[in-house]
């Protein structure tokens, strides 16, 4: 499907700044977001409150209007807008469960966790603490062990894209993740008690 004439509109109002522009592009293409968030999330078998929903639909627009909108100055208008935004907001929603999911995987329980809908000031300051924790447990991994998981987990790459940058084989990075995991999960409780 082509670039509609509606679309093209918002698209160059957008990106002359226009408030009303941004106004007409939030209103088109907020039920998408949410759409693509939830069908992600389902996916991935996660469940979501519709705060932590509201919450990634804001990362998917915080990532549109980053940088002076270059999501949007990138579009080829080779396809529907719609289509092209899907792409973006399912990439978004991907890196956020994933950030979710890792940090379930390292350890920490659903009660120590920061939920995607807190804002208050301690908490994020909690979930800073966090990724501190896992950077300095990914520094005790070897470098090729912590790059994969760097790519998996925080960056979201597929197995595929993964092989390609390291140069492994697509079907050992399954079980080489899995032992990450381990190892990692052996580390929590020694960084615990200093």
């Amino acid at each position: 499907m082509a670039l509609t004439e509606l679309d093209r509109q918002i698209l160059e109002r957008c990106l002359r700044r226009d408030p009303e522009g941004w106004r007409a592009f939030v209103e088109r293409f907020t039920g998408l977001f949410y759409h693509v968030i939830q069908h992600t999330a389902y996916a991935r078998s996660v469940k979501l409150q519709p705060a932590d929903v509201e919450d990634i639909a804001a990362q998917i627009l915080l990532t549109i209007v980053a940088d002076d909108f270059a999501v949007l100055r990138r579009f080829r208008r080779r396809a529907s807008l719609a289509t092209y935004l899907t792409v973006i907001a399912r990439r978004v929603a991907v890196r956020e469960l994933i950030k979710r999911k890792f940090q379930e995987q390292l350890g920490h329980t659903e009660a120590r966790s920061v939920p995607l809908h807190v804002t208050d000031a301690d908490q994020t300051l909690e979930r800073i603490t966090d990724r501190d924790e896992i950077d300095r447990m990914l520094k005790r991994l070897d470098e090729r062990e912590a790059q994969l998981v760097r790519l998996y987990h925080l960056e979201g790459k597929s197995y595929r894209e993964i092989s390609e940058i390291l140069g492994i084989a697509e079907n050992s990075i399954g079980p080489t993740l899995y032992r990450v995991r381990e190892k990692l999960r052996q580390l929590v409780p020694s960084d615990e008690q200093k």
